[in-house]
């Protein structure tokens, strides 16, 4: 028998090479070579643009290469479809969000999950997540990131996705894109009565550039800005960028205006780590590209050489899109460290 399906499967093989069949990768940057996770390499005469602390260094290509995730998966991600999917089961069986306007403009809305907290009491006590999306800075809305509210709202946390203007839309302006999304989170704590949460239990959230937008957020200088330093309360930021220097030297250029007003200074994390007044929990997967696993690393060596409270995930066997999905289970790498910086536990709202 086992003769027979032996003969069967080379005899499969010998059809398909008969017929001229062969795997055609992909289509991709140049700058993305087949097989995923690796760099292209270093042409002769191509100059070294880039030397990362650790002694790494990049081409031009590398760096195009290692700041595009899309080159570093086996296949081409459908996150988005999975996770739009996903949102429209958990509004089917749960309702819609409340939905706030934070501003004039038009990008400028948030969604509002709340708590599964039933008693009137504990639901205004309950923290509240701000999840800030990621796009590249350039897409991504509210509404791709509904299913994330299971987890929060089953464990007895609001949930606060924002929508922000994209860099597109703002012809480059980072900046511009930069204070929406903390004009949002703002609001949330100006106007908590409004909302009915605790403006006492506010944390902030994020992956890619949302994750960045975090790093951004939570190195605010909110004092100056009229609110207390320290009212976010806690922050996970996941798969981000935290030093800006080396991504505006990717191909990430052509649509952002790195050399605007400062940008690179103003908003870089890293270099506004003073400002930091709340444990902040990083976290990436080990099958994103180096940069983005480095970018985290570093950020979070810098944070626990400057004496803050921090903690580092690396989730083995993770790409990047994958890893912002695990948000949404209260056992896996950040859907878990979300609930633990608020205090709760899975389910916890449904005991």
């Amino acid at each position: 028998m086992r003769r027979v399906i032996r003969w069967a499967i080379l005899a499969a093989f010998a059809l398909i090479a008969g017929q001229g069949w062969a795997f055609t990768p992909p289509a991709s940057p140049s700058y993305c070579p087949w097989p995923a996770w690796k760099l292209p390499p270093a042409q002769p005469g191509d100059p070294i643009v880039y030397t990362t602390p650790e002694g790494t260094q990049y081409t031009k290509p590398q760096m195009d290469s290692t700041y595009d995730q899309v080159c570093w998966q086996q296949d081409p991600p459908d996150t988005g479809s999975r996770d739009t999917w996903l949102t429209n089961n958990y509004i089917a069986a749960h309702g819609a969000p409340e939905r706030y306007a934070y501003g004039p403009d038009s990008h400028e809305g948030l969604d509002l999950y709340r708590s599964g907290l039933a008693a009137p009491g504990l639901a205004k006590k309950a923290p509240t997540m701000i999840f800030i999306h990621g796009g590249a800075w350039r897409s991504g809305a509210s509404s791709s990131y509904g299913y994330f509210a299971e987890n929060f709202v089953q464990a007895g946390a609001n949930l606060v996705v924002l929508d922000f203007i994209n860099v597109l839309q703002t012809g480059g302006d980072l900046i511009a894109m930069a204070e929406q999304v903390r004009t949002g989170v703002a609001w949330v704590y100006q106007h908590a009565q409004q909302l009915g949460i605790d403006p006492n239990g506010i944390y902030v959230s994020g992956h890619s550039s949302g994750g960045h937008l975090c790093g951004v957020v939570i190195t605010t200088d909110w004092a100056a800005r009229g609110l207390p330093a320290n009212f976010i309360k806690g922050a996970v930021c996941a798969s981000g960028m935290y030093d800006l220097y080396p991504v505006s030297l990717s191909a990430r250029n052509l649509y952002v205006n790195f050399n605007l007003a400062d940008t690179m200074n103003q908003l870089s994390p890293i270099l506004h780590m003073d400002r930091i007044h709340m444990p902040v929990i990083l976290g990436h997967g080990t099958k994103e590209t180096p940069e983005f696993q480095r970018q985290s690393d570093d950020f979070a060596a810098a944070l626990a050489a400057a004496g803050k409270n921090v903690k580092l995930i690396v989730a083995p066997g993770y790409n990047h899109f994958e890893f912002a999905e695990t948000y949404s289970n209260p056992y896996a790498p950040m859907g878990r460290a979300a609930l633990e910086i608020m205090g709760l536990q899975p389910g916890g709202a449904l005991k």
